[in-house]
């Protein structure tokens, strides 16, 4: 996620200059330095401590341990988690009661500028602070306030495990396909394609997803009878309660990883 933020703030006019990043493995921090261009470390310096934005983009259960050279440094300094699950209040204690606190849930298609973010601003951060949180993380998709931390445990059951489920579906289509005679290859275009298609019909159109679905039904067509089968083997309700599964899962993770 990192380097995905990183190649999309350049792509977006950041300049090189003004990033730095801290990474400890030698191999990855040459690769960002000749991808692009930025500052890389080993180790924070006094410049990144005085830093205006801190992006925390650390796996949560290594986040405690690379928060310690900054604690009760940070002044002035923004900070912006993109953490999965780790709650602000459990960040801003360990940096030694930080206030300025922005935690995001973005999803990995943001790997090639597709991502959505969930975002949530503590009540510290004014309203130029979170256009400027707003402006790096939309160098990676789209984004979407919520106004309780809490909404963000939904965030990541909907669209930060989403890719999840679509990849999977798609892999069910495959797979129909190749049963019925298609070749790998073509039933994989014709599985992505058609989901690529109809994501952009739903993005365009000012019909809703239910709409949408009931023009292509034809009474007692083909779509119909595919429909009718989901239907009866509950993949509508199944979905729903998948979300409402990961949702719980991401609340019972942000509790374990904020206990020490």
């Amino acid at each position: 996620m990192a380097s995905a933020l990183i190649g999309g703030m350049r792509a977006r006019g950041f300049e090189a200059a003004d990033i730095t990043v801290v990474e400890p493995d030698g191999s990855a921090r040459e690769r960002l330095q000749a991808s692009y261009g930025v500052i890389a470390l080993a180790a924070p310096n006094a410049d990144v401590l005085d830093s205006d934005v801190l992006v925390l983009a650390v796996k949560p259960q290594q986040m405690k341990a690379a928060l310690l050279p900054f604690v009760g440094a940070l002044r002035k300094t923004l900070v912006i988690s993109v953490a999965a699950g780790l709650r602000l209040v459990d960040i801003g204690r360990w940096l030694g009661n930080a206030a300025r606190l922005v935690r995001c849930m973005p999803n990995t298609p943001a790997l090639i500028g597709a991502g959505v973010t969930g975002m949530f601003a503590a009540p510290g951060v004014d309203a130029a602070e979170r256009e400027i949180a707003e402006r790096i993380l939309a160098a990676v998709g789209s984004i979407v306030w919520v106004d309780d931390e809490a909404r963000l445990d939904a965030v990541t059951g909907i669209s930060g495990s989403g890719p999840a489920y679509v990849f999977h579906f798609i892999e069910a289509l495959e797979t129909a396909g190749m049963n019925q005679g298609f070749d790998a290859a073509s039933a994989r275009r014709l599985a992505i394609d058609t989901v690529l298609g109809a994501a952009r019909l739903a993005e365009a159109s000012k019909d809703s997803p239910s709409t949408l679905r009931e023009k292509v039904t034809s009474k007692g067509g083909t779509t119909a009878a595919a429909l009718a089968h989901l239907a009866a083997v509950g993949w509508h309700d199944a979905l729903i309660g998948a979300v409402e599964a990961a949702s719980a899962r991401s609340r019972e993770l942000g509790e374990q990883l904020g206990q020490n």
